[in-house]
């Protein structure tokens, strides 16, 4: 019942998961991941433990193929569940059981893997796949989002829609982008809606915050809205197709 983007940014280091599908709330269950260390989507009867015992073992130096291996051999469910993940070095692994219902199943290239179950169809996967290899010009979030547009448009959730998700982790252990849209029509709309408006504020707002770096943050409200104003207005000059009306 759904389809996702594990993925690693080649030219900034960073991990994400975009999600979609046809049920509430996807992005409170299915992506796990820290900066440094990887990503996890886990899906069709989401089981959490895999992404946070999957994400520590990512965590421990096990690459993805050793983590998603103890994750689902102590998974008595296991085959009704899909994960796919990647570790630090950009490899990825794949998990689809055999109850999982069709059409599913996965494909991969380097520093990506997109996977999905209950879809119209593989051209969900594949095309998903293609577009986010064709638009590596995009800023990282844009190419994850526009590649769930292209699966969307191959069919997408056999049943419908109904959410949609994107995290990416930076530096930290936590999200620098945390989007999400737990119930609407059209999600994938939503979604990109949901895009320009945090790069209007709420990215350079969060890159702002406290990091192992400089704890403390940036403190000062003007040179926090200096650093919002800037960073806007020069992500609006570079995205005028998106720029908010």
């Amino acid at each position: 019942m759904t389809w996702s983007i594990v993925a690693k940014d080649a030219k900034s280091g960073r991990f994400a998961v975009a999600v979609t599908t046809c049920a509430f709330g996807v992005g409170a269950r299915v992506p796990f991941g820290c900066g440094g260390v990887g990503a996890i989507a886990t899906q069709s009867f989401v089981n959490p433990f895999i992404g946070v015992d999957g994400l520590r073992l990512l965590q421990e130096g096990r690459s993805a193929k050793e983590a998603l291996a103890i994750v689902t051999a102590g998974d008595p469910g296991a085959g009704l569940r899909q994960a796919h993940m990647i570790d630090r070095d950009g490899k990825t692994a794949v998990f689809t059981g055999k109850d999982c219902v069709d059409w599913c199943g996965s494909k991969a290239a380097k520093l990506v893997s997109v996977a999905g179950n209950m879809l119209s169809g593989p051209a969900v996967v594949a095309d998903t796949l293609a577009c986010y290899l064709d638009n590596a010009a995009l800023d990282f979030d844009d190419r994850l989002i526009t590649a769930l547009e292209a699966g969307e448009r191959a069919g997408g959730d056999k049943r419908g829609r109904q959410s949609a998700a994107i995290r990416i982790w930076g530096e930290e252990s936590f999200p620098m982008i945390d989007i999400r849209v737990d119930d609407h029509p059209d999600p994938l709309i939503e979604l990109r809606r949901l895009w320009r408006v945090a790069h209007q504020r709420y990215v350079p707002f969060q890159a702002a915050g406290p990091s192992r770096l400089l704890p403390g943050g940036v403190l000062d409200r003007k040179e926090l809205d200096r650093r919002c104003s800037a960073y806007a207005a020069e992500w609006n000059a570079r995205h005028p197709e998106a720029k908010l009306a």
